[in-house]
């Protein structure tokens, strides 16, 4: 496992789920971990699981959806820990399941401002941190979807999508500035996603239901590889990849020796000729 000492680390949706799974990866890792999350429940028992493993642990309850929080929160960091060097952007809600036109419209709306107005809130509020000391990493968390259609899951695959060309964007704008910008797809993984998915029968599919299923029987991809990946990603030995999408199952390793171009992990859309 690479070693992240003295390193800080802000993880939204940090209290369940894939991003409770990399907090808990990144404090074995050695670094600080500032878990966000609205629930303090949640957050209380990730932060003393943390702990009872001997790592360190700040709890910041705060709604991605609002900046006023999320700037509250991030002062709140730079009070306790000083810095910050890393930002995952895990904080995410399916949505609403099923048609297009069966899918609540408010029910949209509110995938769209937790999924991407959420990320931009956050790094939007990072940002200041990591340019006053001219580096920082910031990995955003892709899903099915982000670079392929989705049926029955049109406003989860949209925001998705859109929060991948910001993280194109953000990496041309910050490439000067030595910060990363790139997008982590975790795969398949058991969490209440997938019982959300389940719940809804027909309505997703029968390829949906057979997947979730699936992945409810074996836990899906395990918790070592999206570990792995983030920890490269958050480290100096990835300072030359930015504005990729990765995803856990992609022969990324051959990245750290530059013995593939990055370019390959690169959404691209058909040119015109």
């Amino acid at each position: 496992m690479r070693n992240l000492k003295g390193k800080v680390a802000l993880i939204t949706g940090g209290g369940r789920g894939i991003g409770k799974r990399l907090a808990l990866g990144f404090a074995a890792a050695e670094a600080k971990v500032a878990l966000l999350a609205r629930s303090k429940a949640e957050l209380d028992l990730a932060n003393l699981e943390i702990e009872h493993a001997g790592g360190a642990a700040l709890r910041l309850r705060a709604d991605v959806r609002d900046y006023e929080q999320l700037a509250a929160a991030v002062d709140r960091l730079k009070q306790h820990f000083g810095r910050l060097d890393v930002l995952v952007c895990s904080a995410a809600i399916q949505g609403p399941l099923g048609p297009f036109l069966e899918c609540s419209p408010q029910a949209w709306i509110d995938t769209i401002n937790t999924n991407l107005i959420g990320v931009m809130n956050t790094i939007r509020a990072s940002l200041p941190l990591m340019q006053a000391k001219r580096s920082g990493k910031i990995i955003l968390l892709g899903g099915r979807g982000t670079a392929d259609p989705r049926p029955w899951f049109s406003a989860y695959a949209a925001s998705k999508a859109a929060v991948n060309r910001l993280s194109e964007t953000l990496a041309e704008e910050l490439r000067d500035l030595n910060i990363q910008v790139n997008v982590m797809s975790p795969g398949g993984a058991y969490t209440h996603m997938t019982d959300e998915i389940l719940s809804a029968g027909e309505k997703v599919g029968r390829k949906e239901q057979e997947k979730a299923l699936q992945i409810r029987l074996t836990g899906g991809i395990v918790s070592a590889k999206q570990i792995e990946l983030a920890l490269f990603l958050a480290s100096e030995d990835s300072n030359h990849i930015s504005g990729k999408l990765i995803h856990v199952n992609d022969d990324w390793k051959r990245l750290q020796t530059n013995s593939v171009s990055p370019e390959v992990y690169t959404v691209r859309r058909i040119q015109k000729t």
